[in-house]
Order: C-alpha cells, then structure tokens, then sequence
C-alpha cells in the first residue's frame, strides 16, 4: 500500500465509508478507525499525516459517527486549512470546520461579543508594527527598522505566553531568551503599546485569541454553547502549539476527550513565537488511555534524503530528540544528496542557478524546484543568479492566488462569459473548454509566450497561465464539463483557498518552507553563523537550528543539493567553514562517513574554474570593495554616481528585446537590466572589458558578445566579421 503524493487533481469521491479507507497503509488506516477518546499521532515527515487525518474525519462522517458540523479540524496555517477543506470536499465530507486557531476564535468572538460584552467588537489591527513604533516614540525610545520588527515580535511572543508588560523582563530572563532591546524599554514600549489600542479601541492578533479565552473563562454559557456545537476536535502540527493555543483548546475541550492531535517533535522550527512541543510530548501523561499511532514509512523521499534525514536527527540532543522517529523510505533509489563548496556567495548562487537549469532542461518542471536559505535577505543574489539563467522563480510568502487582483478579474470574466454561453462572440472559435478559457484570458493579459522581465507583469501573467493549465486538468478529469462547470469548481476552490500551481522556482526561507515538498531542493548557505544562526547560542536553541535543518532536507522527494561558501565576495577571505550539522554525514568530515549516515558522493569544488575574478569587486567610482549583488553587477556603489551612457542603454534594450522576441524568451534570459545598465557605463571595446562585467558569463560572451561590442562601438549589431 501507498500513500501517493501525486494524486488526481480531481479524483471521484468514494462511494462508502470502507472506500474512504482504501489505499491506506497499516498505520494510517490505524489512525483513521481511531474515533473515539484522546489519539495522539505520532507523524514524521513525508509519511501521510494530512492523509491520515482527512480520511478519518472523512470515514467518521460517512460512516455516520461523526457529524459534519460537529468536527472541528484546527491547523497554523490558512493554506494548511484551506487543503484540509479540499481533501475533506474531495472525500465527501465538506460540512467540516476546518481552521486556523485565529481564524477560529475571531468567528467566535464576532458572534459572541455583543452577548458577552456589548456593542460591536473592536477593529482589528491589520498591522501592529506602526502602533508600535507611536509607542516607543511616546516613551522616547529611539527604534531603527529592524530594531522596531524585533520588538514588535517581542510583544507578539509576550502576549502569546501571556506575559504582561509588567512581568516582561522576568519572563524574558526565565527563558534565557535575548531581547532585542533592554527589557525594560521593551517592556515599557509594550505597556504603551496596550494603551494605545484601549484608547483607539483596536485589538490586535494576539489580542483575539486572549479575548476569547477570556470569555470562554468567565462565562460558562458560552462555553457550554460552544461545546455542544463542537464534539470532536482534530489539531495538526500540535508540536508548534503555545501555551494560550492549548489553554483555548481546554476551554473548547471541558471535561471530555474526543480530541485527536498530530505531530512531530522533530519539526518543532517556530519557539521563537511561543510554540513548544512540550505539549506533544506530554500527551499520554495528561492522557493516560490515548491511542498512540507512529507514522513512519516516508512516501515523500528517496532513501538516499531519508538515510540524510534520519543521519541528522541521529546526533540530536535534548527532550525532543529522545521521542524523534526513524523514517523508512517506500521510494525506489534515487541519487545520492550532492555536497558542493563555492569560494564565494555570488558563485555558490551562480553554481546553483546552472544546476537548476540542467535539472529544467532535463525535464524536471520549475515549479517542482525549490532554492531555501536560513534567512530572507539571502534570496536577493538568488534572484539574481536565476534571471541571468533565463529561470523563472517565485518568491514564497506572496499574496494569495484567490486574493490576487488579476484572479479575482479572471473569475469575473469567466463567470460572465458562461452566462452568456454561446451568445459570446469571444468563444466563436473556441471548439473546447481550455480554448474557452483561452479566448477569455487573453482579454485580460494571458498571452501564450510569458512576457519579458520578472517583475509585476510577468506575476499577472504566471497568474493567469496557472488558471489556464487548471482548465486543462479540469477538461481532462471532466470531459463534459463546460465553463460554468469550471466557475463553479474555482468558486469551491477560492473558499477552501486550494490554488493551483505557479510555476517558477520557488525561493524561500526554510520557516517558510515547512509543509511543502519538492522534487529538488537546494539547500544554500549552509555554514556556520548561518546554520546555525550567530544568535543560537544555548543547547535548546543550536538544537533548534538543527531541527530547521532536518525540515529543510524532508521538502526534497528526489534532488537534494547542500551548499556553502567559504567566503561572503570574491576575494574575500575563505575564513567560513560548512555547518556543524554535517559533520559525519558529508563525505569526508568526520568518523561517521559518506556510508555511516549521510549517503555516498563527494563533496564537489564549485565555481572555482569558472570566475576569472580573485580579489575583492571594488567600485569602480570610490573604491569601496562591494559586498551586495546588485552593486557588484554595477561594478559601483548604489549611492556613487552614475556615468552611464542613456542613449547606449536605450540601444542595447532595444537590441535585447530583438533577441529575446527570437529566442521566445524573456528579456531577462539574454541580459538583466543591471547588467546593462553596467555595459551602459563601462562602454567595453573587447571580448576582455565585457568578459569583466558581471552577468556576462562565457555562454552569453559567445552568443552576444559580438553584438553588444558592435552597439557600444556604435556600429550595426549582426554586422560580417569585417564591418564588425
């Protein structure tokens, strides 16, 4: 038996409660005919939990034990909720709340406000950041940028730990946590901070789970209403819980048990907001008669990534690391996980980008390849490095698909053509569904080759291709369906918030990448002071680091690549050494070995042959030695003046978007705005001067470089050798 991570996009729903559990292995059909009394479910990664799950809410309510509206599924994120929803409609149980925590309490605290407290609920604070910083500037506290998003993140945990300003610096000192700021002035800006809200009645994020909890507490009615509405609850990923995420779950609870928890100690990436796994692992303390279940059979990766997996939790130390699961891969072989050295970071970004482009052209789509670094301002010389390659990406943590304007546009279009049905001229010529669609879109920017660049109009565009290729699976699931078929189908999608996919390599934090799964995953960046980050500095917190690590290695199915570079720029001093949390399981890095845990391969020298340049990029105007990657494209400081040539950088677009229109490719693919911008200014006469512009590699000095030296000498490009 299987569990399959590639299921039909539209698959039939079961005709009985037993088909609901067809397909599920041991374990999870455990999981599934457990519907009665405290289960806790013991998860790993890749091993089918959402599966497990979704098919016992849904078995429970086709089976007629469990009521729809009865069951409360709670989960962290609204994507997570939204592909709950999806499974369960898809399984036959779409009657099921299934929510986040907030989103949860904020429905109850609409409809019980005026009974519990009167008049209408407070506005909630869309963004807290800006009160705060009114705060500290009424307690004369000087904040920067990021010293104002570290406090405000400061408040966030104190209120979901439910410390109140007063109590803050003890708290803060208990937990051997490092302020941002002192915490008196933290505390104090924290103290104002509340103030303020009560003065401009406002409530903030926080503030919604405490209200609720409060009213839960002092009025029992309520609570008693609440309970006989909800019988059974379902909480997912229970390790990243906080402490007033489980004193709300009490309240919801009371005195019964019907309450199934899933998790995995090993996962828990998110203490910094509150969230501990003590919970998890005290469960069959607190429920002494739970039904415990293990999920260990991980269908997501190769045993080349799980054997690196379980090789990283093997050298773990703490409470969690005593509960952690040995996963055991159902996959067939795949290739070994590939170790590679770059000397600086612009080369380990330009390696990584080559090999993303191999894997796309050896078939493996963009959407299905994932680059995740430790830190958010790590992605910018990613960026970089793949639109010099002509590689389409998406950075994750954008507005959501059914939230885009250019969407909601499309469903508006699409809904009003169906209506018209055949009165429609657009659909004259569209013989099928996808063509229908087609015919829509394009009124609304869908062209069939992407636009040029990587900004807004080519997001517009990725957009409205995604809604494109779901109407193909659609009218291949469903060869009769027809275009109101399909409205309806992105209605119920659009409420359950289950997207379609957009294709373009995903860029992202490894925070961000928790839950997600890819057929490659680069991991970059990976030395010390990075992984772990410089500011873990107890035990608990290095094995936190190690933890996000282990995530970030479970996204991959197949390709899994581990990257570091010895220095930050080119020259730079190769002072930095690969993280800690490889050693023994790279090839060559300690008494373990390639076999003892980590796999087999070598570890590879990347980028050396390639870069001409050895010492530091300095700017080409002050001398400053350049450390950012746009600055080092420009060869020149953001700030220094620029002496680009604008009538050039106007001939050289031109030129470029010629190319470009030929190939079918982007704009970008033949050269980056920067790096034109740079040609613009440094005017090279030969193959050497160009050569030395960042972004011009020896593919593109090959294939463009006569032109760009014909453009910059003021000749015709695509000249014969002699006029040129």
């Amino acid at each position: 038996m299987t569990a399959a991570t590639h299921s039909s996009l539209f698959p039939q729903v079961p005709d009985s409660a037993d088909a609901v559990l067809d397909g599920l292995d041991p374990e999870q059909r455990e999981v599934a005919l457990a519907l009665h009394g405290p289960v806790c479910v013991l998860a790993g990664a890749g091993t089918g939990k959402t599966r497990a799950i979704t098919h016992r809410i849904a078995y429970g309510v086709r089976a007629g034990i469990l009521q729809p509206a009865s069951v409360l599924a709670v989960t962290f994120t609204n994507r997570a909720a939204g592909e709950m929803r999806g499974r369960l409609r898809e399984l036959g149980a779409g009657g099921v709340q299934a929510r986040t925590f907030h989103s949860a309490a904020l429905r109850q605290l609409q409809y019980f406000w005026p009974k519990a407290v009167g008049g209408d609920l407070p506005r909630l604070l869309e963004r807290k950041i800006q009160l705060v910083a009114e705060a500290a500037a009424r307690c004369r506290i000087r904040l920067d940028r990021n010293e104002l998003r570290d406090v405000t993140s400061e408040i966030e945990w104190a209120k979901v730990t439910q410390t109140v300003p007063a109590d803050y610096p003890a708290s803060v000192a208990k937990s051997v946590r490092d302020a941002p700021r002192d915490p008196a002035e933290i505390s104090q800006i924290y103290a104002m901070y509340e103030q303020l809200k009560r003065d401009r009645s406002v409530i903030d994020f926080e503030d919604v789970l405490l209200l609720t909890v409060g009213i839960l507490q002092d009025r029992h009615d309520i609570a008693d209403q609440i309970r006989r509405q909800y019988q059974h609850f379902v909480v997912d990923e229970y390790q990243d819980v906080s402490p007033l995420q489980q004193r709300m779950l009490d309240l919801w609870l009371g005195d019964r048990d019907n309450l199934c928890v899933v998790g995995d100690a090993s996962q828990t990436i998110y203490s910094f907001t509150g969230a501990t796994p003590d919970h998890l692992l005290n469960f069959r303390t607190r429920h002494p008669n739970a039904t415990v279940v293990k999920l260990v059979r991980d269908y997501r990766s190769t045993p080349q990534v799980v054997h690196l997996a379980n090789g990283l939790l093997s050298q773990a130390r703490g409470r969690a690391a005593e509960h952690r699961l040995e996963l055991i891969s159902q996959r067939d072989p795949g290739p070994d996980p590939a170790y590679t050295e770059y000397a600086d970071e612009p080369a380990e970004a330009e390696g990584t980008a080559r090999r993303i482009r191999d894997l796309i052209a050896a078939g493996v789509p963009a959407g299905e390849i994932a680059v995740l670094y430790r830190v958010n301002a790590q992605s910018e010389v990613y960026e970089q490095a793949l639109s010099d390659a002509g590689v389409p990406y998406q950075l994750r943590g954008a507005e959501r698909f059914f939230e885009r304007q250019e969407v909601r546009e499309a469903g508006v279009a699409l809904r009003g053509a169906a209506r018209a049905g055949g009165n429609d001229p657009l659909l004259d010529d569209a013989e099928d569904l996808p063509a229908q669609v087609r015919a829509v879109l394009s009124t609304k920017g869908w062209t069939t080759e992407p636009p040029a660049g990587s900004g807004a109009v080519r997001d517009r565009w990725e957009s409205l291709a995604a809604l494109v290729r779901l109407a193909q699976d659609f009218a291949r699931a469903k060869p009769g369906a027809t275009l109101s078929d399909l409205v309806a189908e992105l209605d119920e999608r659009a409420a359950a918030q289950h997207a379609p996919t957009v294709q373009g390599v995903t860029l992202a934090s490894l925070h961000a990448a928790k839950g997600l799964e890819w057929d490659a995953v680069f991991l970059v960046g990976l030395t010390e002071g990075m992984m772990p980050i410089t500011y873990a500095k107890t035990d608990e917190q290095v094995e936190e680091e190690r933890r996000l690590l282990y995530v970030g290695v479970t996204r991959a199915r197949l390709h899994l690549s581990l990257s570091w570079a010895l220095s930050r720029s080119p020259g730079g001093r190769a002072s930095r050494r690969p993280t800690r949390f490889l050693k023994g399981l790279r090839p060559g890095s300690g008494s373990l070995g390639a076999a003892g845990a980590g796999g087999g391969g070598s570890v590879e020298r990347g980028g050396g042959g390639r870069r001409k340049r050895r010492g530091p990029v300095l700017c080409r105007v002050c001398g400053s030695t350049l450390t950012e990657a746009g600055e080092m494209k420009l060869m020149r400081c953001e700030d220094c003046p620029s002496d680009m040539d604008e009538a050039l950088y106007e001939r050289l677009r031109e030129w470029r978007s010629d190319q470009a229109k030929e190939l079918g490719q982007p704009a970008y693919c033949v050269f980056t705005d920067k790096t034109l911008m740079a040609i613009a200014e440094c005017v090279p006469s030969t193959d050497g001067e160009l050569a030395g512009i960042s972004g011009v590699g020896a593919r593109k000095l090959d294939r463009f470089g006569a032109d760009v030296l014909a453009i910059c000498a003021g000749e015709e490009p695509g000249g014969d050798d002699e006029s040129a």
